[in-house]
């Protein structure tokens, strides 16, 4: 089975070995089409290396660390 890979950007890096990051999709409104922004906030794991806000990375999915958190940093992408 695949792993699910996000890029998204790292809203908070408060925690030990922990980053909050922001995944942004746009889904089209059922009736009128218009884009509408749909925003989750995935914890991820960073085993140790020190990303800071605004910080574009690239996530994948692994089995549970935690509670929250079942993603891992896998590392920094370059802005497009």
């Amino acid at each position: 089975m695949a792993k699910k890979t996000f890029i998204g950007k790292v809203v908070s890096d408060k925690m030990t070995n922990t980053v909050v990051v922001a995944i942004e999709t746009k889904v089209p409104h059922a009736r009128y089409g218009k884009l509408l922004k749909h925003t989750k906030r995935l914890k991820a794991g960073t085993d140790g290396t020190v990303y800071a806000v605004g910080d574009l990375v690239l996530i994948e999915e692994t089995k549970p660390m935690s509670k929250d958190k079942n993603f891992r940093v896998v590392g920094k992408e370059s802005k497009k």
